[in-house]
């Protein structure tokens, strides 16, 4: 378990969703002396592009860059993001050892179903983790563990038998769990795969470049190849994009790049004077 709790927690559904959505943010939480981290649903085994290995070794280089305290992938099927009991379980469990005070999650909509089935998700499980008498199980995954040892201790966690005699569907034991309640104070969506007009968005212009770079530490999905050529943009395209999608969220904001976010609660101002971003 982590020496300390995580500050702000990102949860995808793949390997490199959270580097296009707010890697930036990421970054610049880490660099005010936040501890960040990453939560990857799935192990990307079914991309068009590149072997769950392959994207596990990306996945570490890209968090490096990023400077993120805390990476892990599960174990569920990529291609296959359900919202069931189990699913949540295994994200309750991160959510009680790491104890993240902001999570970053996926918006609700979007072209792809594992990433809105993984904004589904990782709600529902933020509000079951704060349930003392949800026993979520007791075994825990180890923070600074190589993704493939992770993963398997996830997968452990996961195939545990249920005590004899309890519902698999209503576990609960008077509070006393191994891990203890923990609900995330905020959560926010990242909406930058959604045409959606966000609600704040996040100055990353000093991030911009180590951002791009972390993206590209995935190499075996955005370099020039055959497989999927119809599909992801050439490498000499993909700069330009990214930059246009991030000047345009920043001249929102009034900077140069900005990564854009939603949050549905009301936000509260206490001094007028400080709101920022120039109304005319």
């Amino acid at each position: 378990m982590s020496t300390a709790p995580l500050d702000i927690l990102a949860l995808a559904a793949h390997r490199d969703d959270v580097e296009q959505t707010c890697g930036g943010t990421l970054l610049k939480m880490a660099q005010r002396g936040h501890r960040t981290g990453i939560l990857d649903l799935t192990q990307g085994e079914m991309g068009t592009r590149g072997s769950a290995e392959e994207r596990a070794r990306e996945a570490a280089d890209a968090a490096k860059i990023l400077g993120t305290s805390w990476r892990n992938a599960l174990d569920i099927p990529d291609g296959r993001v359900e919202n069931t009991w189990e699913n949540r379980l295994k994200v309750v469990r991160v959510l009680r050892e790491q104890r993240p005070r902001v999570v970053i999650l996926p918006y609700w909509k979007g072209r792809h179903p594992d990433h809105y089935t993984a904004s589904v998700l990782g709600y529902e499980a933020c509000f079951l983790a704060g349930l003392a008498k949800l026993d979520a199980g007791g075994a825990s995954v180890a923070a600074g563990d190589s993704p493939a040892r992770v993963t398997s201790n996830v997968e452990r966690v996961s195939s545990a038998t249920p005590r004899a005699g309890r519902p698999q569907d209503s576990r609960q034991d008077a509070g006393a769990t191994a891990l203890l309640p923990h609900r995330p104070f905020k959560i926010i969506y990242a909406t930058l795969y959604y045409d959606v007009r966000p609600t704040f968005v996040v100055d990353i212009t000093e991030q911009f470049e180590a951002r791009f770079q972390a993206l590209m530490a995935y190499k075996t999905q955005f370099s020039d190849q055959e497989a999927g050529k119809e599909i992801f943009p050439a490498r000499d395209e993909i700069r330009s994009r990214i930059d246009a999608m991030a000047r345009f969220y920043g001249m929102l904001g009034g900077v140069t790049y900005a990564e854009p976010f939603l949050q549905t609660e009301v936000g509260l101002v206490e001094d007028l004077t400080l709101i920022p971003v120039k109304s005319i």
